[in-house]
């Protein structure tokens, strides 16, 4: 990310300074800032405590700020970025630019889990269910775009959507946002452990049986020829273990001691600990936020896999509006509430999409632009999860074998599966130490106004963290469950509930309030509960 300043727009300086540890630049990983810098912004930031932020008597004036050289920008996620130049306090990137970073951002590992939702949902509601909860996504998100202009006589330009709920709510909207916030990040922790035990599982097994020539069929049922499917779910009620036969005339031994050793609930998740928690102590991570491209290139590579398999498997409908049969689901399904749970998540961005608009160079455009990024996301989420859908094999396979994890419908020994979790797994590795590290800034900084208070802190907090991936991948290894209850959750607040209350509260103080409005916003709020009710009684 290039942020782009003038050095003569002196509001775009405030805050100008953090500690090297938290900086991060894509250009140079060692960044100084002087002692008098630093000196100067804790006295600047010790009188901002001393007055209301609409008292603008003690706003450091110009001549105290530093040199352009040592110019920051400071995220509340925990992280600094060198600024060059300016342009009326906002970046230079183009609406192409911004919309493909929404795009990157919204794009994570509900994608997977889509399939399944719309088997639960049913197909026809399931596409209806996408489309819907897109558009009230976005109304949701252009309310939190357009929330801190609503605030008269202070300067919000430097706030951010929690900054707003403290406004609004005051140290209740500050430990709230918080705690959702934080709800929403070891959620996806948790469900990157799981992934990533999975990925590591079905890597293992695959390398394994490729290096000493072992020819394994799974004990699940499924298809036969080169584009085999399989249902995992029908041999068991619970999620696959290590079920297969070697055929081979190898060391029978040796296989057995390794499926003991190699197991994808009881074993793998442990060991990932070894590497993983390790990073997650590092005071920086900016060496990882290097491989956030590896996010597009594994959602284009899933695109492609998608493509190319329903090619070879062909179209699988029938449609049954409300009867079920052996091998198809009706068209609408009381089990929807648990797709809509997952596409919470899977649309959410209102926690940080502030962040990304401001970098637009055209501001005018912030609308159009979250319009177009919220479209390409539903439109690959729509084509992700209707081409897997109509595509599963069905007959010989019924559509309730649609797994939450959709790669787990390819065996461990799919070449192009295999390729889609090695993407994965490093990719979910690099990001995982980011995901801590913004939890690790969010909660620690508010308790001892500091990121990284001691060695002890942090490894306490990360510990803690890992247990809860480790649980659950031992478990409860159920992506769509855990993306749908962590994404009900947090987006009754960061969704549903505060831009909705936000707005009507603006709008009362403003004298412009009317019925229909308050109604419309209220009956938001209310399936934002509804939403997450819905998670714990199907």
């Amino acid at each position: 990310m290039n942020i782009q300043f003038n050095p003569e727009d002196f509001k775009c300086k405030r805050p100008f300074h953090v500690e090297p540890t938290n900086i991060v630049s894509v250009n140079d990983d060692m960044q100084r800032v002087t002692d008098e810098a630093s000196a100067m912004n804790k006295r600047i930031h010790y009188y901002s405590r001393l007055t209301s932020p609409a008292d603008r008597a003690l706003i450091a004036p110009d001549h105290v700020l530093p040199a352009p050289d040592e110019i920051y920008v400071y995220s509340p996620l925990g992280t600094a970025f060198k600024v060059d130049s300016c342009t009326d306090g906002y970046g230079k990137n183009s609406s192409i630019v911004t919309i493909f970073m929404i795009w990157n951002t919204m794009m994570g590992t509900s994608i997977l889990s889509i399939p399944w939702g719309i088997k639960q949902a049913g197909f026809t509601s399931g596409i209806i269910l996408i489309l819907l909860m897109g558009v009230l996504t976005l109304y949701c998100c252009y309310r939190v775009v357009k929330s801190r202009k609503m605030i008269p006589l202070i300067d919000t330009s430097n706030w951010e959507f929690p900054d707003v709920c403290k406004y609004y709510f005051g140290s209740f909207g500050k430990w709230s946002s918080l705690l959702f916030s934080m709800v929403s990040l070891v959620g996806a922790m948790v469900v990157y452990w799981v992934l990533m035990s999975n990925f590591l599982f079905n890597t293992g097994k695959f390398i394994y049986n490729f290096v000493h020539d072992i020819n394994v069929t799974d004990i699940v049922p499924g298809t036969n020829g080169s584009n085999k499917v399989i249902c995992p779910s029908a041999a068991s009620s619970h999620p696959p273990q290590n079920r297969s036969v070697m055929f081979s005339s190898g060391n029978n031994t040796g296989f057995e001691l390794f499926e003991e050793w190699w197991n994808k609930s009881q074993t793998v998740p442990f060991y990932l600990i070894a590497v993983l928690l390790p990073l997650l102590n590092l005071k920086s991570p900016s060496f990882f936020a290097k491989f956030n491209v590896l996010g597009t290139v594994s959602v284009v590579y899933l695109v492609f896999l998608v493509t190319v398999k329903a090619a070879h498997l062909g179209i699988h409908l029938e449609y049954n509006w409300f009867t079920e049969n052996d091998f198809f689901v009706p068209e609408f399904r009381i089990l929807f509430p648990q797709l809509t749970g997952v596409l919470t998540l899977a649309f959410f961005i209102h926690n940080c999409v502030i962040t990304l608009l401001q970098n637009n160079r055209n501001q005018e455009n912030n609308v159009r632009d979250l319009s177009i990024a919220y479209f390409l996301v539903g439109l690959t989420y729509l084509y992700v999860g209707v081409i897997i859908f109509a595509s599963f094999p069905s007959p010989p396979l019924s559509k309730e074998c649609i797994e939450q994890n959709f790669l787990d419908n390819f065996p461990s020994d799919d070449i192009m599966s295999f390729v889609a979790r090695i993407f994965l797994l490093f990719q979910m590795m690099t990001v995982y130490p980011l995901l801590g590290y913004l939890a690790r800034v969010q909660l620690l900084r508010q308790f001892f106004g500091n990121a990284y208070p001691s060695v002890f802190h942090v490894l306490i907090l990360n510990i803690a963290i890992v247990g809860a991936g480790v649980a659950m991948a031992r478990f409860y290894p159920n992506i769509g469950g855990i993306i749908r209850y962590s994404g009900a959750t947090c987006g009754l607040a960061f969704v549903f509930m505060y831009p909705s209350l936000i707005y009507v509260i603006s709008l009362h103080r403003a004298g412009q309030l009317t019925w229909p409005a308050l109604i419309i916003h209220i009956f938001i709020i209310l399936l934002g509960l509804a939403n997450l009710i819905a998670q714990f009684l199907l």
